[in-house]
């Protein structure tokens, strides 16, 4: 089973405003295990970067100047995401970013694709909490300490961690084909014990039940080995 964790960094809060993607992370799992395949791409976004989404990931429109149009990197996006189930934190957003971008450089939707989105494991497993990526890293104890601002790639792999502790703390074949948020109640089992063939030979010997014998009835009739 081969899954990509994906995020995305963008000038701001929906394309529908002409906000763009600046940075896309992702990495490969297989059968839930990280194979070290990666995709990292920074992207120039043909337009001046808000004040707003700088304070969020830091990236300057001079750092992005020099860097490939979306158009550039599609190709060796698409292929590296073909066939695979996609893990996205809140995945509309990013979903909605992507789709954006290919359909201005002339590419295939991703609305075909089979998606994971954490944030809706996060809320059944959590109802009542924050969900944040964050908050689900401090709650599922991934160290995010590197976190001083958003970025694409390592914002990924922070949720393959994230991910991985949500589906069942990084085994999650061991839950066999239960739901994540379903709770299976079992019988118990009884097991008879195995009963010998030949009884043990006794590790006393005669001299040390004598032995025994006289140091017990030193102790009175009210001694423990004296009761039934």
């Amino acid at each position: 089973m081969r899954e990509i964790v994906l995020d995305t960094e963008t000038t701001g809060l929906s394309p529908d405003a002409g906000h763009r993607v600046v940075e896309i992370g992702c990495l490969e799992l297989v059968n839930h295990v990280p194979s070290g395949e990666k995709f990292h791409s920074y992207i120039n976004p043909q337009r001046a970067m808000p004040a707003g989404a700088f304070e969020v990931h830091g990236l300057s429109d001079r750092f992005l100047s020099d860097k490939p149009l979306f158009a550039d990197i599609a190709g060796e996006f698409c292929e590296f995401i073909e066939g695979a189930t996609l893990i996205i934190h809140n995945a509309a957003f990013d979903l909605g970013f992507l789709n954006a971008e290919l359909a201005l450089c002339g590419g295939r939707s991703l609305a075909d694709a089979e998606v994971i989105d954490t944030l809706d494991l996060a809320r059944r497993k959590f109802p009542a909490a924050s969900n944040s990526l964050d908050a689900l890293c401090r709650r599922l104890g991934v160290d995010s300490s590197q976190r001083t601002r958003h970025g694409a790639l390592l914002d990924a792999e922070l949720l393959a961690e994230v991910y991985l502790e949500l589906i069942g703390g990084r085994q999650a074949g061991l839950g066999l084909d239960a739901a994540p948020d379903q709770t299976r109640a079992h019988a118990p089992v009884e097991v008879a014990p195995a009963q010998r063939r030949e009884p043990l030979p006794a590790r006393l010997s005669e001299d040390e039940r004598e032995a025994h014998a006289r140091f017990v009835a030193t102790l009175g009739k009210t001694a423990i080995w004296n009761t039934s």
